[in-house]
């Protein structure tokens, strides 16, 4: 499929199925870099918060879809979810996930070297070296994921709804 206008909405193509491959290579980093997190001890809930909050910094739809349903699946709370943007604002998120999603909006924003070095002083004091690095990995890769989604407008998909329950007779 090729980008046309049809009405006001652009058609796009989706770069990953236009390109399997260079997607493959990508798919094949975030699985290094998964396994890269684990052996550092990055827990899978600070990862998908990192995903998570690299996504809304980008405004990646999709990804922001897909990586909520993983955390809650990794078993991480609504509430946490819900107040993840305002995540400096809370104390719901402990030292190591402060420290983390620190340093993914440090890398989300490549400008900002203040940003950037404080949050990596700050991780030095929380973190393990490795744990800082997958930390880093880990923001750079979904932000790779976030421009493949943006770029090709990949849908969210909305789940069907259940039909309406039956409405009890009143007597």
């Amino acid at each position: 499929m090729s980008e046309q206008t049809s009405g006001s909405a652009a058609r796009r193509i989706f770069i990953d199925k236009q390109s399997p491959e260079a997607f493959r290579a990508l798919a094949q980093t975030a699985e290094a870099v998964r396994t890269t997190a684990a052996e550092a001890g990055l827990d899978h809930t600070t990862v998908e918060l990192i995903n998570l909050r690299v996504s809304q910094l980008n405004g990646c739809a999709y990804c922001l879809d897909l990586h909520t349903r993983k955390a809650l699946r990794a078993g991480e709370t609504p509430q946490r979810l819900g107040v993840l943007a305002a995540w400096r604002d809370t104390d719901v998120f402990t030292p190591a996930e402060r420290a983390a999603l620190n340093l993914a909006e440090a890398t989300n924003d490549p400008t900002d070297a203040a940003a950037q070095t404080s949050a990596y002083q700050t991780a030095q004091k929380i973190l393990t070296e490795d744990q800082i690095s997958a930390a880093i990995w880990v923001a750079i890769t979904i932000g790779a994921f976030n421009r493949v989604s943006i770029m090709s407008k990949h849908p969210v998909q909305t789940p069907r709804q259940a039909p309406p329950a039956p409405v009890a007779a009143l007597d």
